[in-house]
């Protein structure tokens, strides 16, 4: 190394040390022939420092500048020393192989149908180590635990650490401290637990319960779907481990979410659900209270179990057989609860989500969801993700056509989370993973995937025979023993339990389920930290509630909203729409969109209502007209005027979300439907986008109430109206929500003026009244010169569910009388004034659903000689609101009043045409019809 001439500190050699650690082929050969003879002299006393003992050789031989310094004469002669140079470096080489790919060669298939490759780096000879090196003692470099040892005791450690029931994948991880959490606990144990007698009878049990109840299940109520957890049984116990555990160590709440795949064993065997209220439900006696109720695979609940630190409270959440779409509703469910307790250090409530082998890997909201876990305004501190590896989605599935990856829980690696494969066969195997997985949770407050890879005894639900489609694997579980019968022998042969207290087992869980005895660990009501949703249930959208504001409180938030740091540097835009508002503040100006937003969110905070804003480009607004938060044009700091409010204001939160709907807005439900006190609201960048969001709008917006019994407030604002913006960023199809409008269970609105919006967002919050608000808000009419209102709109009234005629018109000359929504009003107004026209009135429905009914039937009363009554929209015949307004205004009105009529575009199969100029045709045209003007020349 004579050629290194520069200098060279302790610091720089310790770094290139820990790199040579971890792979030796990342240093130069000098550099590894260096190590080699320093770890040859230098004894290794301090495995927690695992080179502590050289640190301190680079410190004496480097803590001043050297040059040409000749580290190669240790008393060795140079052609020994370079020999074993190379089978040391060879031994870290292999040690470091089996850290990477060791679970490949793991045993972790319990039917040993997959074949595991052969992975030529975890052999010896692949590094040029023979036989004759088996007995020379090796530096094991930062092996945790051993120092030194002979090659056989080395290799005979790491197969037992990488390559046994546990197949540990973490090195992708680049944090070197998690890197070398995981391998302590890993290496220190041999990856082997050491349980207590007590513990292991523990699992006996919950494996006995698992297996009892799909054995009663299966004789009891033969061909009923249950979606059975035998071949999976260790679950029970792996989720007993992990309440218990995490317990003793603080947490309080954990919400569980998961499929149905052993769904019914949870829920009875863990939450402490009584066996005799299944039973009804497979018996048929359940009648729901009201709505339509749900199957009960899919049904949720909620108890306390006593744990070693108090008392824990356990919530299964409701989920539709869109399998993973619960994870992001248990996330956004998890923040809220961990929100309303303060807990900050997100400790204090744990989500827990079971997957299925494939879904895991083909489901996209896996991957959006994990994308969540780590942002400022989604993280809830780490996840434990347990998957139950049946090796098969559906019956005819084949595993090599479920995914393109080794493993389905690969796409985990994109959040660089440890993942643990884990032999579900060897429950103890199972037990100690998912007390590292909690443990790795709570130190670093990431993500972790425990994959428990199992079997499924029964077809996808047991009306289904998968034999036909997969002999060879059925045939082998045929003929493999269940997990509590090869369990039960193991403690046999430690001599814990005698050969006939397994059946005993057995029989007595069976027993107890006869009584309809609850079978789990005792479980009571005593939750401290709930909602109490009493004041929700069985209200009517009517209550009357107060919106206005007086007009110094009107005045006072204006100016707080308005008022900007000295030092502040805002955009010259932003300098100017704040100018504006505080005129509009004065009286001087009316208010537009943006200020009467503002205005809203500022009442409502100051009155102790915490609010939640999320989407994409939700702080500034798609359309530029929020500006939630300021952004210092020098500097970069921000400012947020609406957490500058008062001192004991509530707590606003404003998300740029990332690139996602499905999982965003499912999280947003989550969270409302676990916080009735906070107006949480999403918002599509444009409307159309929620489309990649349906199934969180079908399966639990639209209908939770209905299968579920489950309130929420989640308002979604998405932006309407068509500008000549093509098919994709005009439509927010309006049609598909009033479609599944039905027995009050979502409000749609349209609201036409910024005082309407401002009243509609503080009725959403202040009424007694959790349904969710879908609305259908503004793009260019955020800066119409018709579309403001004056300050006294905001100091008096209330939301208008419809508006009359405000012109200067005389309702006894009324012949036509037009009813629409949204933008398209302010068209007809400006084309009427434009034709001078005094015989046509135009009436704004700003709420679609529940259909003001009332309030259309006192307006009518007003123009009883009007035959003529036309709805007019923007969108095409076959879209936005026509034929759910056509039902209910001929209902309304009665047949004999004559059936109402349409102006609008004629039916397309697009939600708008792509060109301007024929945006604009058809945009006349309908205003013609409307109207009753002529057609323009063609001339």
């Amino acid at each position: 190394m004579t050629h290194h001439s520069y200098l060279y500190n302790a610091a720089f050699i310790d770094d290139l040390y820990e790199t040579y650690l971890i792979n030796p082929t990342l240093v130069g050969q000098e550099w590894r022939d260096y190590f080699v003879q320093l770890q040859y002299e230098q004894p290794l006393s301090h495995p927690e420092i695992p080179h502590a003992p050289i640190q301190a050789e680079f410190l004496q031989l480097y803590s001043i500048p050297i040059r040409n310094r000749r580290v190669n004469h240790f008393g060795a002669n140079d052609e020994t020393l370079g020999l074993f140079a190379k089978k040391q470096t060879a031994v870290l080489q292999l040690i470091n192989a089996h850290r990477f790919r060791g679970h490949q060669q793991a045993n972790l298939d319990p039917l040993q149908l997959q074949e595991r490759p052969v992975v030529e780096e975890l052999y010896p000879e692949y590094y040029g180590l023979t036989s004759a090196d088996m007995e020379t003692v090796f530096n094991a470099g930062s092996l945790y635990s051993v120092t030194k040892d002979t090659l056989s005791n080395i290799i005979k450690r790491i197969k037992t650490i990488y390559c046994g029931t546990i197949g540990a994948e973490y090195m992708h991880i680049t944090d070197t401290k998690q890197k070398r959490w995981i391998q302590e606990r890993l290496e220190g144990s041999l990856a082997k637990p050491n349980f207590m007698s007590e513990t292991k009878l523990n699992i006996l049990e919950r494996l006995t319960a698992a297996q009892g109840l799909e054995e009663f299940l299966h004789t009891n109520y033969v061909g009923q779907k249950r979606f059975s957890l035998e071949g999976s049984e260790s679950l029970i116990a792996l989720l007993d481990e992990l309440i218990q555990h995490a317990g003793a160590e603080g947490v309080k709440e954990i919400i569980i979410g998961m499929a149905h795949r052993g769904r019914l064993n949870v829920l009875v065997n863990v939450l402490g659900k009584r066996p005799k209220d299944l039973f009804s439900e497979f018996e048929g006696k359940v009648t729901p209270t009201s709505g339509s109720g749900d199957v009960k695979y899919h049904q949720g609940f909620s108890s306390d179990v006593m744990t070693p630190g108090g008392l824990v409270h356990l919530a299964l959440a409701f989920n539709p057989s869109h399998l993973e779409i619960i994870n992001p509703v248990v996330e956004g469910a998890v923040r809220a609860r961990q929100d309303r307790r303060g807990d900050k250090l997100r400790n204090e409530v744990l989500p827990v989500l079971i997957h299925g082998d494939a879904a895991f890997a083909g489901q996209g909201v896996i991957m959006e969801t994990l994308n969540l876990s780590q942002t400022q305004g989604y993280s809830t501190g780490g996840t434990v993700h347990i998957i139950i590896n049946n090796q098969i989605g559906f019956t005819t599935s084949d595993p090599l056509d479920s995914r393109s990856t080794l493993y389905c829980t690969d796409v985990a690696k994109m959040v660089q989370v440890p993942i643990f494969h884990v032999n579900g066969d060897d429950p103890e195997a199972v037990l100690l993973v998912t007390k590292l997985a909690f443990n790795y949770r709570t130190a670093f407050h990431k993500d972790v995937v425990v994959d428990m890879v199992c079997y499924r005894r029964q077809g996808h639900n047991e009306a289904d025979d998968p034999v036909g489609t997969q002999p060879i694997m059925y045939r082998k579980i045929s003929q493999h023993p269940s997990t509590q019968t090869i369990y039960a022998q193991q403690l046999v042969n430690e001599g814990i339990i005698g050969p006939e207290e397994s059946e005993t087992l057995l029989q007595q869980y069976r027993a107890a389920l006869k009584s309809k005895e609850v079978v789990s660990r005792p479980v009571t009501k005593a939750f401290e930290h709930g909602i109490d949703w009493k004041p929700y249930l069985d209200t009517h959208w009517t209550i009357p509630v107060d919106t206005h504001l007086s007009l110094e409180t009107f005045q006072n938030l204006i100016t707080k909203l308005t008022t900007i740091p000295a030092d502040f540097k805002l955009n010259r835009g932003v300098a100017r729409l704040i100018q504006a508002r505080q005129q509009m503040g004065k009286g001087e100006l009316p208010l537009d969109w943006g200020c009467a937003e503002a205005l809203a969110y500022a009442s409502l905070l100051v009155e102790g209502y915490p609010i939640r804003l999320s989407g994409q480009d939700s702080a500034r607004g798609t359309f530029a007209h929020r500006h939630a938060v300021l952004h210092d044009q020098e500097t970069g700091e921000t400012h947020l005027p609406l957490q500058h409010l008062a001192a004991e204001q509530a707590k606003f939160l404003v998300i740029n979300s990332l690139l996602s709907e499905e999982a965003v807005l499912a999280f947003e439900y989550g969270y409302s439907a676990s916080e009735p006190e906070t107006l949480v609201l999403w918002e599509a960048q444009f409307g159309d986008f929620a489309n990649n969001a349906q199934v969180v709008i079908d399966q639990f917006i639209s209908s939770s109430e209905a299968k579920w019994r489950r309130y929420c407030g989640l308002v979604m604002l998405l932006p309407h109206g068509y500008d000549g913006q093509g098919p994709e960023h005009s439509s927010a199809r309006l049609e598909r929500y009033l479609q599944l409008c039905a027995e009050d269970n979502i409000q749609v609105c349209v609201p036409s003026t910024p005082a309407q919006f401002f009243h509609l967002l503080r009725r959403q919050i202040r009424r007694t009244y959790r349904k969710p608000l879908i609305v259908m808000t503004p793009k260019s009419l955020l800066r119409h010169k018709l579309s403001v209102s004056p300050r006294e709109d905001f100091t008096h009234g209330e939301f208008k569910t419809v508006i009359d005629e405000v012109a200067d018109i005389n309702p006894e000359k009324v012949e036509r009388l037009l009813f629409c929504s949204g933008k398209v009003y302010f068209d007809l107004v400006e084309a009427r004034q434009t034709h001078g026209i005094d015989h046509i009135a135009i009436i704004r429905l700003e709420q679609l659903y529940p259909y003001p009914k009332v309030a259309v039937t006192q307006l009518l009363e007003r123009y009883p000689h009007v035959e003529h009554r036309v709805w007019v929209q923007e969108e095409s015949r076959n879209q936005g609101a026509w034929w759910y307004m056509r039902a209910h205004m001929d209902v309304n009105w009665g047949y004999q009043g004559g059936r109402i009529e349409y102006a609008g575009r004629p039916s397309s199969a697009s939600p708008a045409t792509g060109y301007l100029s024929v945006h604009r045709q058809q945009l006349q045209q309908l205003i013609n019809d409307a109207l009753q003007l002529n057609p323009p020349s063609n001339s």
